[in-house]
């Protein structure tokens, strides 16, 4: 069986990243349901392990909710003092996927050598049991499915 049997590529995505949020639950259930108040669906979700009491986490979203979100993230400056909004847009989300990736060890070592060889740099890594996703430049996308689909043998 293939490790990976299809590539799916979405265009038009933008990563939202929240440096210095205190590690509380109660604080992050509050700004994911503010963003979700403000009708904004979010995708891929990656949070740092906690260091001094403090975490970042990113998140993707459709490049054409950005404004709605800053506004829906720009009520939590007053109550987390150092808090910054980092945007970055123009990227393109590949999700490669597999249903044999949960038994064969080294699949994700072989995904990220070949994106290391083509220059592919990784903006977020989201994973599963039988998918990886990844965050790049969109300038990447059409390198990187094509080193991809060669690697492991995708049409």
């Amino acid at each position: 069986m293939k490790p990976v049997t299809n590539l799916n590529v979405t265009q038009n995505v933008a990563m939202i990243t929240l440096d210095n949020v205190p590690n509380k639950i109660d604080l992050i259930a509050s700004i994911f349901n503010e963003v979700a108040n403000h009708g904004i669906n979010i995708d891929m979700i990656s949070q740092t392990a906690p260091y001094k009491g403090n975490i970042n986490l990113s998140f993707s979203l459709d490049e054409e909710n950005v404004p709605k979100a800053i506004s829906a993230l720009s009520k939590f400056k007053k109550e987390i003092p150092h808090l910054r909004i980092d945007i970055v847009s123009g990227l393109s989300k590949l999700s490669i996927f597999g249903e044999a990736m949960k038994d064969l060890p080294g699949v994700a070592a072989s995904l990220f050598t070949t994106l290391a060889e083509a220059g592919v740099e990784l903006k977020m890594v989201t994973t599963s049991e039988v998918d990886i996703s990844y965050l790049i430049d969109q300038k990447d996308e059409e390198k990187a499915v094509q080193i991809i689909k060669e690697r492991f043998d995708l049409k």
